[in-house]
């Protein structure tokens, strides 16, 4: 008798995609059969995202256009998982009939038992949410002790497989075979930003040790793996749970001594958070690329205290500045929202003067919207609808001329490339300052005969295409300049 054959979709960041690839260990590990195409699949799986209202939409169009295979071809169940699935249960359930079970976190152990019975026909209850903030100690030192039993997406079950929490690591079957992987070092954030929900709903801040994530490392560079990209709510925070200041650095001291391994980045780090050491071993590590993912999400000090931020324009160029002067070729990438609630024209103004001194290489602007359950929705006053449209458009419209320039003045700068796709005769990657899916690409025109996915080769930028990097392969691939 064949297995039941499933496919699934991973909607959101990278944090996502690691849980994904558990779910897919897991299911694989249980007998059923992973496939590439929904059209092929009898159960699917939506792994959603709920971060910001275009990405809930997002998962519930997925959802919908999964149900509506049901009964055109093998298709005969769709079950939700992930942040959504988690933050909003049975409201979501309801409001969306089509999908056969909505699951939370707590089934990621036992999902393949949970699909078997939704194949068989059974109706699970749907999952109720909770704030997951209360499943630990308030107190980081007390929560490896209180963890057992405790699912954490990406890093297992206390008792029940667990990374991180003293058994070993989940199950993993990668979904996605390129070169690069994100890492998950850590989930859950103790931040309380006033416009973010998700600390609500993924749980307080829960660190993998240093071991287990350098033994996931070792295992991903056995498969191809050239890069090993390090995610989680709040990377800046890493090994406060674990009783050892440092741990970070020792991380990536470890992942800088792994044979096979070219690349390490680190993502999102909190500016009021970083000591200048981690600088030093980022900018001085030979493996760690010159990469840096700062959240400033504004620079008026008025709207970062009411975001229950910290920070100015002063510290945040004087933070940047230290970074150029150890790595001056080194890359940002930063995040920022207009129209938070008590956000001025004068504020705008400071956000828009701090934007064209940073040259950053990347800046993503978003505009407010309320989300619900946070403290941002309920402060006054509010910022008009056309007032905060006219403000995304302004400062969007600046960040995307500013990365261009920033693009531009890269020209004549030798880069590495990491080889990801071909396009026609031409091998299309990435540089060490462009991080995965939103930083641009780098092309090697006429390389394709000579590369394979995973390589690297050095280069000059001759020319750019917006944020994108046209790099001349200079035939080194392997030797550092």
């Amino acid at each position: 008798m064949s297995s039941t054959r499933v496919h699934i979709v991973s909607l959101g960041c990278a944090r996502n995609e690691v849980d994904s690839d558990e779910l897919a260990g897991r299911l694989q590990a249980g007998g059923f059969t992973l496939v590439a195409e929904p059209t092929d699949a009898e159960a699917i799986v939506v792994n959603t995202c709920g971060f910001i209202e275009s990405a809930k939409k997002d998962s519930i169009d997925t959802l919908l256009a999964a149900a509506d295979l049901k009964g055109s071809g093998p298709t005969q169940r769709v079950v939700a998982v992930g942040c959504m699935a988690e933050r909003y249960g049975r409201e979501l359930a309801d409001a969306l009939p089509e999908a056969d079970a909505v699951l939370g976190f707590d089934a990621y152990a036992d999902i393949d038992e949970r699909l078997r019975l939704v194949m068989a026909g059974a109706h699970p209850e749907a999952h109720t949410p909770s704030d997951r903030r209360r499943l630990l100690p308030l107190a980081p030192a007390q929560r490896r002790a209180a963890a057992s039993g405790i699912a954490v997406p990406g890093l297992g079950v206390a008792g029940v497989g667990a990374a991180g929490l003293g058994g070993p690591r989940p199950l993993r079957t990668r979904l996605n075979h390129g070169p690069s992987a994100p890492v998950k070092i850590a989930s859950g954030c103790d931040r309380r930003c006033a416009f973010c929900a998700i600390p609500s709903f993924r749980g307080s801040f829960l660190s993998r040790p240093v071991e287990d994530i350098v033994t996931e490392v070792r295992s991903l560079v056995e498969t191809g793996v050239k890069e090993a990209f390090l995610v989680s709510e709040n990377t800046s925070s890493y090994g406060k749970d674990l009783g050892e200041l440092g741990a970070l650095e020792r991380l990536l001291r470890e992942l800088d001594a792994v044979d096979g391994l070219e690349w390490i980045r680190v993502s999102y780090l909190q500016p009021a958070e970083i000591r200048p050491g981690l600088i030093e071993i980022m900018c001085g590590l030979d493996k760690v690329v010159p990469y840096f993912d700062l959240s400033f999400q504004h620079a008026a000090p008025a709207v970062l205290r009411r975001m229950r931020r910290f920070g100015d324009p002063d510290s945040f160029l004087g933070l940047l500045g230290r970074i150029r002067a150890l790595r001056p070729d080194a890359g940002v990438r930063s995040n920022v929202i207009v129209g938070f609630p008590g956000e001025t024209e004068a504020d705008v103004d400071v956000l828009v003067d701090f934007a064209s001194q940073a040259r950053l290489d990347a800046l993503g602007v978003f505009a407010y919207s309320d989300e619900e359950g946070t403290e941002a929705a309920t402060l006054e006053p509010h910022v008009d609808e056309d007032a905060i449209a006219e403000r995304f458009e302004r400062v969007n419209d600046l960040a995307l001329e500013l990365m261009d320039q920033r693009a531009a003045e890269r020209v004549g700068e030798r880069v590495r490339v990491l080889v990801e796709s071909f396009e026609g005769p031409d091998a299309v990657g990435r540089a060490e300052q462009q991080g995965p899916e939103v930083d641009g690409t780098s092309c090697v025109p006429g390389a394709a005969a000579s590369l394979a996915v995973g390589d690297l080769v050095w280069g000059r930028v001759v020319a750019t295409d917006g944020v994108d990097l046209i790099v001349r392969d200079e035939a080194v691939t392997d030797e550092a300049p």
